[in-house]
Protein backbone atom coordinates (compact mmCIF):
# COMPACT_ATOMS: atom_id res chain seq x y z
CA UNK A 1 0.00 0.00 0.00
CA UNK A 2 1.21 3.02 -1.21
CA UNK A 3 2.21 6.08 1.07
CA UNK A 4 0.03 9.48 1.67
CA UNK A 5 1.41 12.48 0.99
CA UNK A 6 2.12 14.89 3.67
CA UNK A 7 -0.75 16.29 5.17
CA UNK A 8 -0.89 20.07 4.49
CA UNK A 9 -0.51 22.86 7.31
CA UNK A 10 -3.41 24.13 9.15
CA UNK A 11 -4.05 27.73 7.07
CA UNK A 12 -3.01 30.67 9.12
CA UNK A 13 -4.55 33.19 11.22
CA UNK A 14 -4.73 36.99 9.31
CA UNK A 15 -2.75 38.16 12.35
CA UNK A 16 -0.72 35.33 12.55
CA UNK A 17 0.54 35.70 8.54
CA UNK A 18 0.43 39.89 9.80
CA UNK A 19 2.80 38.51 12.31
CA UNK A 20 5.47 36.49 10.04
CA UNK A 21 5.24 39.33 7.56
CA UNK A 22 6.49 42.07 9.78
CA UNK A 23 9.06 39.31 11.23
CA UNK A 24 10.43 39.09 7.31
CA UNK A 25 10.43 42.73 6.62
CA UNK A 26 11.71 44.39 9.70
CA UNK A 27 9.59 46.81 11.91
CA UNK A 28 11.74 49.58 11.72
CA UNK A 29 11.58 49.12 7.74
CA UNK A 30 7.77 49.38 7.96
CA UNK A 31 7.89 52.85 10.19
CA UNK A 32 10.19 54.49 7.62
CA UNK A 33 7.90 53.34 4.96
CA UNK A 34 4.74 54.46 6.32
CA UNK A 35 6.86 57.74 7.09
CA UNK A 36 7.67 57.99 3.86
CA UNK A 37 4.27 57.47 2.21
CA UNK A 38 2.67 60.10 5.22
CA UNK A 39 5.23 63.08 3.58
CA UNK A 40 4.04 62.13 0.08
CA UNK A 41 0.56 62.06 0.29
CA UNK A 42 0.75 65.09 2.82
CA UNK A 43 2.96 67.01 -0.08
CA UNK A 44 0.28 66.28 -2.89
CA UNK A 45 -2.92 67.55 -1.00
CA UNK A 46 -0.81 70.74 -0.15
CA UNK A 47 0.14 71.34 -4.32
CA UNK A 48 -3.53 70.85 -5.01
CA UNK A 49 -5.71 72.17 -3.11
CA UNK A 50 -7.20 75.79 -3.55
CA UNK A 51 -5.16 78.27 -1.54
CA UNK A 52 -7.42 80.13 1.12
CA UNK A 53 -7.99 83.85 0.19
CA UNK A 54 -6.46 86.63 1.98
CA UNK A 55 -8.30 88.54 4.00
CA UNK A 56 -7.76 91.30 2.18
CA UNK A 57 -9.58 89.57 -0.35
CA UNK A 58 -12.52 89.63 1.39
CA UNK A 59 -12.94 93.02 2.54
CA UNK A 60 -15.50 94.81 0.73
CA UNK A 61 -14.69 97.04 -2.72
CA UNK A 62 -15.15 100.66 -2.37
CA UNK A 63 -14.79 102.70 -5.52
CA UNK A 64 -15.55 105.80 -4.00
CA UNK A 65 -18.93 105.67 -5.95
CA UNK A 66 -22.40 104.22 -4.00
CA UNK A 67 -23.44 101.02 -6.16
CA UNK A 68 -26.11 101.64 -8.19
CA UNK A 69 -28.82 100.16 -6.83
CA UNK A 70 -28.30 102.28 -3.51
CA UNK A 71 -28.01 105.67 -5.66
CA UNK A 72 -31.32 107.61 -4.60
CA UNK A 73 -32.88 108.00 -8.38
CA UNK A 74 -35.04 111.12 -8.35
CA UNK A 75 -38.70 109.86 -9.27
CA UNK A 76 -39.98 113.76 -9.87
CA UNK A 77 -41.00 113.98 -13.46
CA UNK A 78 -41.22 117.75 -14.93
CA UNK A 79 -44.20 118.67 -15.70
CA UNK A 80 -44.77 118.95 -19.70
CA UNK A 81 -46.21 122.36 -20.95
CA UNK A 82 -49.10 121.62 -23.38
CA UNK A 83 -50.90 124.76 -24.84
CA UNK A 84 -53.89 124.88 -27.17
CA UNK A 85 -55.42 127.96 -29.33
CA UNK A 86 -58.26 129.39 -29.68
CA UNK A 87 -59.60 129.80 -33.60
CA UNK A 88 -62.54 130.52 -35.36
CA UNK A 89 -63.09 128.80 -38.67
CA UNK A 90 -65.60 130.10 -40.77
CA UNK A 91 -66.70 129.39 -44.36
CA UNK A 92 -66.73 126.08 -46.36
CA UNK A 93 -66.11 124.10 -43.67
CA UNK A 94 -68.52 120.82 -42.39
CA UNK A 95 -68.93 122.82 -39.00
CA UNK A 96 -67.82 126.37 -38.86
CA UNK A 97 -67.53 127.54 -35.53
CA UNK A 98 -64.63 128.31 -32.27
CA UNK A 99 -62.41 125.54 -31.49
CA UNK A 100 -59.57 124.84 -29.43
CA UNK A 101 -56.50 123.60 -31.43
CA UNK A 102 -53.15 122.27 -29.74
CA UNK A 103 -50.28 124.28 -30.42
CA UNK A 104 -48.48 124.36 -32.80
CA UNK A 105 -51.04 123.75 -34.98
CA UNK A 106 -51.18 125.11 -38.97
CA UNK A 107 -54.21 126.38 -41.40
CA UNK A 108 -54.83 122.91 -42.16
CA UNK A 109 -55.17 122.01 -38.16
CA UNK A 110 -57.64 124.54 -37.82
CA UNK A 111 -60.17 123.04 -40.86
CA UNK A 112 -59.83 119.55 -39.54
CA UNK A 113 -61.17 120.74 -36.14
CA UNK A 114 -64.01 121.99 -37.69
CA UNK A 115 -64.69 118.89 -39.39
CA UNK A 116 -62.70 119.28 -42.97
CA UNK A 117 -63.54 121.55 -45.88
CA UNK A 118 -66.93 121.05 -47.38
CA UNK A 119 -66.97 119.70 -51.24
CA UNK A 120 -67.04 123.29 -52.49
CA UNK A 121 -64.48 124.46 -50.94
CA UNK A 122 -61.40 126.40 -52.57
CA UNK A 123 -58.78 125.51 -50.45
CA UNK A 124 -56.09 126.44 -52.71
CA UNK A 125 -57.04 130.05 -52.03
CA UNK A 126 -55.19 129.15 -48.88
CA UNK A 127 -51.43 128.55 -47.54
CA UNK A 128 -52.60 125.55 -45.80
CA UNK A 129 -49.17 124.93 -43.95
CA UNK A 130 -49.38 128.91 -42.86
CA UNK A 131 -48.95 128.65 -38.57
CA UNK A 132 -51.46 129.54 -36.39
CA UNK A 133 -52.18 132.21 -33.61
CA UNK A 134 -54.19 132.34 -30.64
CA UNK A 135 -57.69 134.32 -31.50
CA UNK A 136 -57.04 133.78 -35.43
CA UNK A 137 -60.13 133.71 -37.66
CA UNK A 138 -59.39 131.37 -40.59
CA UNK A 139 -62.06 131.85 -43.40
CA UNK A 140 -62.60 129.01 -46.46
CA UNK A 141 -63.62 130.64 -49.32
CA UNK A 142 -66.19 128.69 -51.83
CA UNK A 143 -64.84 127.98 -55.17
CA UNK A 144 -64.93 131.44 -57.39
CA UNK A 145 -65.43 133.78 -54.48
CA UNK A 146 -63.63 137.21 -54.16
CA UNK A 147 -62.51 136.80 -50.22
CA UNK A 148 -63.42 140.27 -48.87
CA UNK A 149 -60.13 141.74 -47.31
CA UNK A 150 -61.57 141.71 -43.53
CA UNK A 151 -61.77 137.93 -43.97
CA UNK A 152 -58.08 137.27 -45.14
CA UNK A 153 -55.90 136.49 -42.48
CA UNK A 154 -51.74 137.34 -42.61
CA UNK A 155 -50.05 136.18 -40.50
CA UNK A 156 -47.40 138.56 -39.52
CA UNK A 157 -44.53 137.26 -37.02
CA UNK A 158 -46.43 135.99 -34.01
CA UNK A 159 -49.69 137.95 -34.65
CA UNK A 160 -52.45 137.51 -37.09
CA UNK A 161 -53.26 140.90 -38.87
CA UNK A 162 -57.12 140.61 -40.17
CA UNK A 163 -56.94 142.71 -43.67
CA UNK A 164 -54.99 144.99 -44.54
CA UNK A 165 -54.28 147.98 -41.64
CA UNK A 166 -55.87 151.60 -42.21
CA UNK A 167 -53.51 153.79 -42.09
CA UNK A 168 -55.50 156.59 -41.69
CA UNK A 169 -57.92 155.03 -38.81
CA UNK A 170 -55.47 152.48 -37.17
CA UNK A 171 -54.11 152.42 -33.83
CA UNK A 172 -50.34 152.91 -32.31
CA UNK A 173 -50.85 149.19 -31.20
CA UNK A 174 -52.72 148.35 -34.77
CA UNK A 175 -49.66 149.58 -36.67
CA UNK A 176 -47.08 147.67 -34.52
CA UNK A 177 -48.06 144.70 -35.85
CA UNK A 178 -46.53 145.19 -39.51
CA UNK A 179 -43.55 143.98 -40.02
CA UNK A 180 -40.33 146.37 -38.97
CA UNK A 181 -42.71 148.53 -37.22
CA UNK A 182 -42.13 149.85 -33.65
CA UNK A 183 -43.52 152.19 -31.06
CA UNK A 184 -41.33 154.61 -32.17
CA UNK A 185 -42.28 154.25 -36.07
CA UNK A 186 -45.94 153.43 -35.00
CA UNK A 187 -46.05 157.16 -33.19
CA UNK A 188 -44.24 158.87 -36.24
CA UNK A 189 -46.94 157.63 -38.76
CA UNK A 190 -49.90 158.33 -35.96
CA UNK A 191 -47.84 162.20 -35.60
CA UNK A 192 -47.29 162.37 -39.57
CA UNK A 193 -51.34 161.74 -40.15
CA UNK A 194 -52.27 164.37 -37.41
CA UNK A 195 -49.96 167.25 -38.39
CA UNK A 196 -50.46 167.13 -42.63
CA UNK A 197 -53.72 164.89 -42.38
CA UNK A 198 -55.45 161.66 -43.78
CA UNK A 199 -52.63 159.54 -45.95
CA UNK A 200 -53.81 159.82 -49.74
CA UNK A 201 -51.76 156.56 -50.66
CA UNK A 202 -50.03 153.94 -49.35
CA UNK A 203 -46.76 155.93 -51.02
CA UNK A 204 -47.41 158.75 -48.36
CA UNK A 205 -45.26 156.43 -46.13
CA UNK A 206 -42.36 157.40 -47.35
CA UNK A 207 -42.26 160.83 -45.94
CA UNK A 208 -42.88 159.02 -42.43
CA UNK A 209 -40.03 159.33 -40.26
CA UNK A 210 -37.77 156.04 -39.81
CA UNK A 211 -39.77 154.51 -43.40
CA UNK A 212 -37.83 153.42 -46.01
CA UNK A 213 -37.98 151.90 -49.39
CA UNK A 214 -37.40 148.39 -48.00
CA UNK A 215 -39.79 148.67 -44.68
CA UNK A 216 -42.46 150.57 -47.15
CA UNK A 217 -42.04 147.13 -49.64
CA UNK A 218 -42.66 145.15 -46.68
CA UNK A 219 -45.64 146.39 -45.40
CA UNK A 220 -47.42 147.78 -48.78
CA UNK A 221 -49.58 144.90 -49.33
CA UNK A 222 -50.70 144.99 -45.38
CA UNK A 223 -52.35 148.70 -45.44
CA UNK A 224 -54.54 150.43 -47.16
CA UNK A 225 -55.95 154.14 -47.12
Amino acid sequence: MSELPPRPSPPRSVRESARAWIAWFGITRLLATAVAVVVVVGGAWLLVRTPRPAAEATLPVTSGVAPASTLAVPTTSLPIATSTFVVHVAGAVAAPGVYDVRAPARIVDAIDAAGGPSPEAELDSLNLAAPLVDGQRVYVPVVGEIVPPVAAATVVGDAAVSGPIDLNTATPSELEELPGIGPATAAAIVEHRDEHGPFATVDDLADVRGIGPAKLDAIRALVQV
